[in-house]
């Protein structure tokens, strides 16, 4: 692919993709339709400059976009049935060191066998983005949380790989990250002083407190 082809489809991508957190923020179901043609753009160019964790990754934002859309439609937006919920720590922590442990056997099996770039850090954040992903299909609070470290280790990635505005475009993703989870707090703990309205669905593990 030529460099500039590269460059204006990445410009697009970015676009889509920024235009994704910002509806996702605002628990916004159009932010799935912006999320699968962002991640088709991602997944060639990802493959492209050999991030190959990185482009598998983009498959499964394909399916998780049309899941999220499917899961948000038949529940609406932030006053329906799927309310933001909430998990305890311990949770959290099984979950970070699922990922730690999945990361370090891809890791090496990628530095072993291919020619990947940065596969240790590669494999961290694609892991850690199958996890956060799933999270945001469900409303799940700490997902922005997991995002803010994942795009944080994102940057680093992408600047070695010559990716530099898709770098920046995750360095404006750990601000919208850290809105976003003020936002769903906010909506959370009103839920959870007023009670969750009738007919709403109740998640299964949600503390007492936010």
């Amino acid at each position: 692919m030529s460099p500039s082809v590269a460059q204006m489809l990445e410009m697009v991508a970015v676009a889509l993709a920024i235009l994704y957190l910002v509806l996702a923020m605002r628990q916004n179901i159009w932010c799935w339709a912006a999320a699968f043609v962002s991640t088709g753009i991602y997944l060639f160019l990802f493959f492209d400059v050999t991030l190959y964790m990185e482009s598998g990754l983009q498959v499964f934002y394909l399916a998780m976009a049309v899941y999220g859309w499917s899961r948000w439609r038949k529940t609406g937006g932030p006053d329906s049935g799927l309310p933001v919920s909430s998990w305890r720590w311990q949770r959290h922590l099984v979950v970070v060191a699922g990922v730690l442990v999945l990361s370090a056997f891809s890791g090496y099996a990628l530095a072993s066998r291919t020619d990947a770039a940065l596969p240790y850090l590669d494999s961290f954040t694609t892991w850690g983005a199958v996890v956060t992903t799933w999270m945001v299909t469900v409303k799940l609070l700490e997902n922005w949380l997991y995002w803010i470290v994942i795009d944080l280790c994102s940057i680093w990635l992408y600047v070695e790989r010559g990716l530099n505005l898709t770098a920046w475009l995750f360095a404006l993703y750990v601000v919208l990250a850290a809105g976003g989870y003020l936002m769903w707090r906010t909506d959370y703990r009103r839920r959870m002083a007023g009670g969750v309205p009738a007919g709403a669905a109740v998640p299964a593990d949600v503390p007492a407190s936010g």
